[in-house]
């Protein structure tokens, strides 16, 4: 049986078709995936799959011959070259973050590095079924060009200039009023940052209100992304189980009393989805307000909510003045635009802003006020109602075809909220083989284990949103197939 990779790497200006292939088959190679011997799939075959010409991938395979990586055999096709077992063993190493190749780091560098290369995620959204992923291809890009153009010279040349680093005014209190609009949250525009994604701002949260040593509640399973900020900053990362409520709030408090911040996913836990109750909500406020700690609040995907009732947030809570709340436009609008912001107190917005300015300076200033205007203007909410109208209906498809394509061996459980399913095994079973094999045929089936710390929970996580009907059928019918040859 033939193994198959994809041209998943994002083209670089003036990078071609060609080009891609042969750095996809290359790294291929270097990395393991087809060893020392193997034979590589027919030329025909491999430009099939990879939706590219045949010629593409001859030249692809001619200039590994060259380069002394593939060995062509006469009448029998192309192999990789018996004597590169030196250099996959180096390039498996450095994917593994061995100490001996990473070698120069510091002990929270390491700690960085390792969470990285567990966690390993894909740089592309292009295939099913990646988690994450808002729908593209209906974004109203005509009207967003339309914002852009409507700019003046003058207009234009102010935001060409150095901005304030904390975010463009017309942005910052379009997102406050929008959050009071939608989310329930009443606050100032003095009190938003604006941020390059939300990770940005949990980044920022490590940094400023943290010290080496101090102890941070985070979610397990939870985002790796999450930790390896906290850890790059010194900070020691205490795990906390996840049950049907949310967090064990009980439990961590008992174990790590000392805590200074909690980092948590209240409104759709990730991965899990589930809702934190009331009550859970109300004894890690209590706990906040007691320790004098922090919670920050990552509302990565609280638009989608899809039952009768919406989920306020956390931070629109009484006694929540503790609550950081972190939002993100990669999942409302698209991860393209690299806009998110933090909702702060007062009193350390300033802090934030100036500590923001020390890495990237501010957001770009066009991009900042097209956005300020398409909030403004309404286009944001009418975009999030049709994809609220959209998702729960790609949701279902895809339960439905799941369950058909595997022939009733995995059912999927719907949701009232994000953008992914979760489908759960029992604890300690292997979700990791599926999932490699997935990726072999073209699928992005993250394993559950991959976002755990200490948790032995399993399963596979089904990114749906940003997929129509016809891929995620299709994608469907593959893993079904995979599941019945296990």
């Amino acid at each position: 049986m033939t193994q198959r990779t994809n041209p998943t790497r994002p083209k670089h200006r003036g990078e071609t078709v060609r080009q891609q292939v042969y750095l996809e088959l290359r790294r291929a190679i270097e990395q393991g995936t087809f060893k020392p011997g193997t034979r590589l799939p027919a030329s025909r075959e491999q430009a099939v799959t990879l939706g590219v010409s045949r010629n593409s991938v001859l030249w692809a395979l001619e200039r590994l011959q060259s380069e002394g990586y593939v060995v062509a055999r006469v009448g029998d096709g192309s192999y990789v070259a018996d004597n590169l077992g030196a250099l996959v063993s180096s390039s498996l190493a450095t994917k593994g973050l061995r100490p001996a190749v990473t070698a120069g780091l510091s002990q929270r560098g390491q700690l960085v590095a390792d969470t990285v290369s567990r966690w390993n995620p894909p740089l592309v959204a292009a295939h099913p079924f990646r988690i994450g992923a808002p729908e593209i291809g209906t974004f109203p890009f005509a009207v967003w060009d339309r914002l852009a153009r409507q700019a003046s010279k003058e207009q234009r040349m102010a935001q060409a200039q150095y901005l304030d680093p904390a975010g463009a005014p017309a942005l910052r209190d379009a997102i406050a009023q929008w959050l009071w609009v939608s989310r329930g949250i009443r606050c100032e525009a003095a009190q938003v940052v604006v941020c390059s994604g939300s990770q940005q701002g949990i980044d920022l949260v490590g940094r400023l209100l943290l010290d080496v040593g101090d102890e941070a509640w985070v979610e397990d399973p939870g985002y790796p992304g999450i930790r390896a900020s906290l850890v790059g900053h010194g900070v020691t990362v205490r795990p906390v189980p996840v049950d049907s409520e949310g967090l064990v709030v009980d439990q961590a408090a008992a174990l790590w009393p000392a805590a200074r911040l909690a980092v948590v996913t209240p409104t759709s836990q990730f991965p899990t989805g589930v809702r934190m109750s009331l009550q859970r909500r109300l004894a890690l406020l209590d706990w906040a307000n007691a320790q004098r700690a922090w919670i920050v609040e990552d509302d990565y995907d609280g638009e989608f909510q899809y039952g009768t009732h919406r989920l306020p947030a956390l931070c629109s809570l009484p006694h929540a003045q503790r609550v950081l709340y972190v939002g993100t436009f990669s999942k409302t609008l698209h991860p393209g635009l690299r806009l998110g912001f933090i909702v702060l107190p007062h009193a350390l917005a300033g802090a934030f802003a100036m500590a923001r300015a020390l890495t990237d300076r501010h957001a770009p200033g066009d991009t900042q006020d097209v956005l300020a205007r398409f909030i403004t203007e309404g286009h944001l909410l009418r975009h999030l109602r049709r994809m609220r109208e959209l998702y729960p209906q790609r949701q279902q498809v895809l339960i439905e075809a799941m369950a058909k394509a595997s022939q009733g061996q995995l059912v999927l459980q719907s949701s009232e909220q994000g953008m992914h399913l979760l489908h759960e095994l029992p604890a300690g079973q292997d979700d990791q083989t599926l999932s490699a094999r997935a990726q072999q045929a073209g699928l992005l089936l993250a394993p559950l284990s991959r976002y755990t710390i200490a948790s032995r929970r399993r399963g596979w996580l089904f990114g749906y949103a940003g997929y129509d009907t016809a891929a995620l059928r299709k994608a469907a019918t593959v893993l079904g197939k995979l599941l019945r040859n296990v």
